[in-house]
């Protein structure tokens, strides 16, 4: 009976918790009450190949304590796998509240301890180019992971707490893709270094007048119900007049923000320093922001080498990028070589009807016969929702039937996915402008639902991480070379 009370009260402290260290501390407590302490170091599971982790891991260990340098670069290179055994398995991380199997996470923090032994020491027989392109095409093989923000209007707000939890785990993505409220989060993180980027959690800088609206009739005329010059003065105020390549090269980081064409006739884009380098991103993310109703389409706008601003495609106008393309992993997987996926969803309209990670991958008898059903609804109702779009030709009409279709028939899922618990109180706040206390109570529902996420989150990106990381290092290096700044490296024989 004590034993119960006791594991309701850290329970009720979890969910209450206002950091990850005490978030931790708590979930530490209860595995242990649980018995999960004896879980995590029993390696035996048939969820995973624990053999084949188990003996990677020795191998690396007999390498690294015998100096083998060579053998060890060859096995880094060959046998990397971002999903090695299925180690990435949700079913081994739904059980304890922190962390999982501690055999999955020395792999981990073993193999992270020979990359930065190799990018740290001076190797005799390795040269310093050696070093650059093993690195370069390990993480090429390896893949990297991206988060992707949905819309959501002011409930957006949210995906500032995610980014806040895996930026102080050193786990957040160099690759960020968002659309309407999740594109102005993404180019605000996109936009802010690494020192500046607890400063904006906190929200002290944060220009939070982004919604005026306009009467009635401006609404049912194609003006849209608000203002949008009013937004244009939040977005400019909050990220800035940076174009997609000055932020990368500022943050090292890539946004990517969807855009859809408002002619039938031209595909959904996705805007990044590599395609569109010289669009300014909050011009982008007005247009991400362009919802049917709400907002009218709008014309982007480019910045020259002499800081003079233009129209980008004068004759085109553009429109939020989720009505096509909401979370767009084909073009990220593409273009920067992602294989991971961490979504944030917080659509209103989506969240209510999502179910766990652990639920949507069951495989068990009950489960077949409800995901068949919902799998039927889906195809037909997308096939209905894409043959009204291809009769009408009005362009409201069409944008609110392309709205229709990815409502039904897009994929809301990442790896991982991370959402809300949404109550009427949620609701309320959708269109209200996000002042500092909406900031602070969306924040912190953001990292509440992110921190259980943590442990599978580290698991697949802390290797793509540290090889990132070292490639940063090595590059940096070279340049001190060059201008004969470098320190010198112990030299280790292989």
């Amino acid at each position: 009976m004590l034993l119960k009370k006791k594991i309701s009260e850290l329970e009720q402290a979890l969910d209450q918790a206002q950091t990850y260290t005490e978030w931790e501390q708590v979930g530490s407590e209860l595995d242990a009450l649980n018995g999960m302490d004896l879980w995590k170091i029993d390696n035996a599971s048939p969820d995973y190949n624990y053999e084949l982790i188990r003996d990677q891991l020795q191998t690396l260990r007999g390498y690294m304590n015998e100096k083998r340098i060579e053998p060890l670069m060859r096995l880094l290179r060959v046998g990397l796998n971002h999903d090695l055994g299925n180690m990435g398995n949700s079913n081994l991380y739904g059980r304890a509240h922190v962390g999982t199997k501690k055999l999955i996470e020395d792999y981990v923090d073993q193999v992270c301890t020979c990359l930065e032994y190799i990018c740290n020491a001076q190797i005799d027989g390795i040269t310093f180019g050696d070093k650059l392109d093993f690195f370069k095409d390990t993480r090429r093989s390896f893949g990297q992971p991206a988060l992707m923000l949905s819309g959501g209007a002011t409930l957006g707000l949210f995906h500032i707490g995610v980014t806040k939890a895996l930026h102080e785990q050193g786990l957040l993505p160099k690759v960020i893709s968002g659309s309407s409220a999740g594109a102005i989060m993404a180019a605000m993180v996109g936009s802010h270094t690494d020192a500046e980027l607890e400063a904006m959690y906190d929200g002290d800088d944060w220009y939070s007048d982004a919604w005026r609206f306009n009467g009635f009739l401006n609404g049912i005329t194609g003006k849209g119900f608000a203002q949008q010059k009013q937004l244009e003065t939040f977005l400019r105020r909050n990220i800035g007049e940076y174009t997609f390549e000055e932020a990368f090269e500022r943050t090292g980081r890539h946004v990517n923000i969807a855009v859809s064409p408002v002619h039938q006739h031209q595909k959904p884009r996705l805007m990044n320093e590599l395609t569109s380098p010289y669009l300014l991103m909050w011009s982008t993310v007005l247009a991400s922001s362009a919802v049917p109703i709400l907002f009218p389409p709008v014309t982007l706008t480019a910045k020259d080498s002499d800081g003079h601003y233009s129209p980008y495609m004068p004759l085109q106008k553009w429109v939020d990028g989720s009505m096509k393309s909401d979370l767009p992993r084909q073009r990220l997987m593409r273009m920067y070589n992602v294989n991971y996926f961490i979504a944030v969803q917080v659509n209103p309209h989506i969240v209510p009807f999502m179910v766990s990670d652990q639920k949507r991958r069951a495989t068990n008898l009950i489960s077949w016969p409800r995901r068949a059903l919902h799998e039927e609804i889906k195809f037909h109702a997308a096939g209905t929702f894409d043959f009204l779009r291809s009769q009408v030709s009005n362009e409201m009409g069409h944008q609110l039937l392309d709205h229709a279709y990815n409502i039904v028939a897009q994929r809301y899922y990442g790896n991982v996915t991370i959402k809300p618990r949404y109550t009427l109180e949620h609701y309320q706040h959708m269109l209200r402008n996000p002042n500092k206390e909406r900031w602070n109570w969306f924040r912190l529902q953001g990292e509440r639902a992110t921190w259980p996420k943590i442990a599978i989150i580290r698991a697949h990106s802390r290797i793509s991480q540290t090889m990132t990381e070292c490639i940063d290092k090595l590059k940096l290096q070279r340049q001190r070379r060059q201008e004969g700044k470098a320190p010198a490296l112990k030299v280790v024989r292989k």
